[in-house]
């Protein structure tokens, strides 16, 4: 949104406006004038943004969603070159939402997981942990699947719903939401770079863990900076994966090699996920391919042959991130605009859609039942609802990160014999495996697979 200029107008109403002018066009044409109603605005088009205008407009509702970045941007190759773990509740949500069908074909399924520890050099530990998806249901665990593959198929599957309208390239020039008991407070009104002004009862922060509306609406956050960064890309293998998802923990923290499906030529390929600490990762970065993947070899060992990366690499520096709340007057956070949490478990955006699908029933039930959509109850109902759950794992995740990225070797010892303890403990394991397939708790109709 630019700079940004806070005024408080003679109604009450709390207005931001951007102090710069930039361009901004927009897929559903330039202003005539006139005000668009929705009942919902989404601010953000990255996954978390689309899930929610997708799962929204699934339900008939009339979902706008704005987005500064170019759709067409988004689907390039060189992107970003991450991949997501998508867990078997967060499947079900996009098919019932209907995106799966767009992605299915790009999804490896995850059928067996082995947790182990290491050390650089070294053979892994002989006690590990091993999830096999035949302890379960038989079905997969999950899904890995390449972003740039998750937005394509929402590109796909976006133009077919007729009650959803995407401004894209475009963005927030001025936000106004109506102060509580003055005119205007059960209505959101926007005006967009390029004049185009938009009115909704609910606006939902989707703009990432640094949002803008977060910041504006006065919403504190706990922040931590990990001394990581993730190092991620595209790793190829002489030999198949099996749908095994490998992680090996190490003295800087989780390496992980996630199987993807093959490639155009029949290359067996795997996601790269290595966290290394910051003062070490730009070395990494700075390597041939050849002593990059030496590397990488050294960590992982042999069981999948030669590794080659003969594509990009990325890195990432991670962090902590939790909204003091979720919601403010006409405002929702989803996403990582409410947490961010070290990717050691894979779990990010599964809790952006569980977030997705809780929001998205609230707003529902309250519609079907002629309530107020935006109402202050439908907030708190949902923020109550995600709130336990998103900070019991990022609980989870930062003491994972800190127990496993640590060699002492009472604490080593500790770790290893644990992970044994669980792996010889069936009814134990398959609890941890119902819950990393994210079908644990009070679930949301979406997770489930059942449809608003």
């Amino acid at each position: 949104m630019g700079k940004k200029i806070a005024e408080m107008t003679e109604t009450g109403v709390v207005t931001v406006k951007s102090s710069d002018s930039g361009r901004a066009a927009s897929e559903v044409g330039a202003s005539d004038g006139t005000t668009q109603h929705f009942e919902i605005l989404v601010v953000g088009g990255g996954l978390a943004g689309l899930s929610m205008s997708a799962a929204l407009a699934s339900a008939g509702i009339a979902v706008a969603v704005v987005d500064r970045d170019d759709p067409e941007n988004m689907i390039s190759v060189p992107y970003d070159g991450r991949s997501s773990a998508l867990a078997r509740g967060s499947q079900q949500m996009l098919a019932a939402i209907g995106v799966w069908p767009h992605m299915a074909a790009a999804a490896q399924p995850i059928l067996d997981i082995r947790v182990s520890d290491g050390k650089i050099g070294r053979a892994t530990s002989r006690l590990f942990l091993h999830y096999d998806h035949q302890d379960v249901s038989g079905e997969p665990l999950g899904y890995i699947v390449e972003n740039r593959a998750t937005r394509l198929a929402f590109q796909a599957h976006l133009p077919t719903l007729p009650t959803l309208t995407r401004f894209a390239p475009n963005e927030l020039s001025e936000l106004q939401r109506g102060a509580d008991g003055m005119p205007g407070a059960n209505r959101v009104r926007a005006v967009l770079k390029d004049g185009q002004v938009l009115t909704a009862e609910l606006v939902i922060a989707a703009d990432g863990r640094n949002s803008t509306l977060r910041r504006e609406a006065g919403i504190r956050s706990t922040n931590w900076d990990y001394p990581q960064c993730g190092i991620v890309g595209t790793v190829h293998h002489e030999r198949p994966h099996e749908g095994v998802a490998h992680e090996h923990f190490l003295p800087a923290g989780p390496f992980a090699l996630l199987p993807m499906t093959d490639g155009e030529k029949g290359e067996y390929r795997s996601s790269l996920v290595w966290t290394e600490s910051r003062a070490l990762t730009p070395h990494m970065l700075a390597l041939d391919e050849a002593a990059f993947c030496a590397e990488m070899q050294r960590r992982f060992g042999d069981s999948l042959g030669r590794l080659r990366m003969p594509g990009k690499r990325w890195s990432y520096p991670l962090s902590l991130m939790h909204a003091e709340r979720y919601s403010d007057h006409r405002l929702a956070l989803i996403g990582d605009a409410a947490h961010a949490i070290h990717p050691i478990s894979g779990q990010g955006f599964n809790l952006g859609l569980k977030d997705v699908a809780a929001l998205s029933e609230c707003i529902v039930d309250a519609r079907r039942l002629g309530l107020d959509i935006g109402s202050p109850q439908v907030l708190e109902r949902y923020e109550r609802w995600r709130r336990f759950d998103n900070m019991a794992l990022i609980a989870t995740t930062d003491g994972l990160n800190r127990l496993f990225s640590n060699d002492l070797p009472p604490v080593r010892l500790a770790r290893d014999l644990g992970l044994a303890a669980v792996n010889r403990m069936p009814g134990l394991k398959r609890f941890f495996m119902s819950h990393a397939m994210g079908l644990v708790g009070d679930l949301p109709r979406l997770i489930q697979g059942r449809p608003l």
